[in-house]
């Protein structure tokens, strides 16, 4: 799930706490924000992208973004993905985790079904709606709500405030 919203946030993401996000440039650039994100996880995915990697994924990333909310096609694109990327079930390595990709698989093959084999994971077991996007003007970021009620709007204290605030002020206005 951790790699779903990394890769969305970072590589499909416009709009980030109310000011315009500049997406990385070319693959070196999105080499970078992956690297840096990713080294950000407690528990890393295996291998280290090249810059022709990180493009990819960035076409993988805007593949995933539409299932944070929950659009209309957001099922099959998703199905689709998972298809194309060769999605399945299987131990590997030593000691043996659980994988959801080949273990001869690319690394933009295997992220990309990991990622897609969690969303569907969460979705097929009826929790789609904690698949959730900011909902503070201005910011576009993704999250998994892991609030008991699912009541969580915001990806941050930072979005909450910002809406809070200006909710006040038109309530003052008005």
């Amino acid at each position: 799930m951790e790699l779903a919203v990394l890769l969305v946030n970072e590589l499909a993401v416009g709009e980030v706490r109310g000011r315009d996000l500049a997406q990385p440039a070319d693959g070196a650039a999105r080499r970078a924000a992956v690297l840096a994100a990713t080294a950000r996880l407690d528990r890393p995915p295996a291998g280290s992208p090249t810059a022709a990697d990180a493009d990819r994924l960035a076409e993988v990333a805007a593949e995933l973004r539409p299932v944070f909310g929950g659009g209309p096609d957001s099922v099959a694109s998703l199905n689709a993905l998972l298809v194309r990327h060769s999605a399945v079930a299987n131990l590997h390595g030593e000691p043996p985790i659980l994988a959801f990709h080949q273990p001869d698989a690319s690394l933009v093959d295997a992220w990309a079904a990991d990622a897609g084999t969690a969303l569907a994971m969460v979705i097929g077991v009826g929790q789609g709606v904690r698949l959730r996007s900011c909902e503070a003007d201005g910011c576009a970021l993704v999250f998994f709500d892991v609030t008991r009620n699912t009541s969580r709007r915001f990806c941050g204290l930072s979005c909450q405030n910002r809406a809070k605030a200006s909710a006040y002020r038109a309530r003052r206005r008005a």
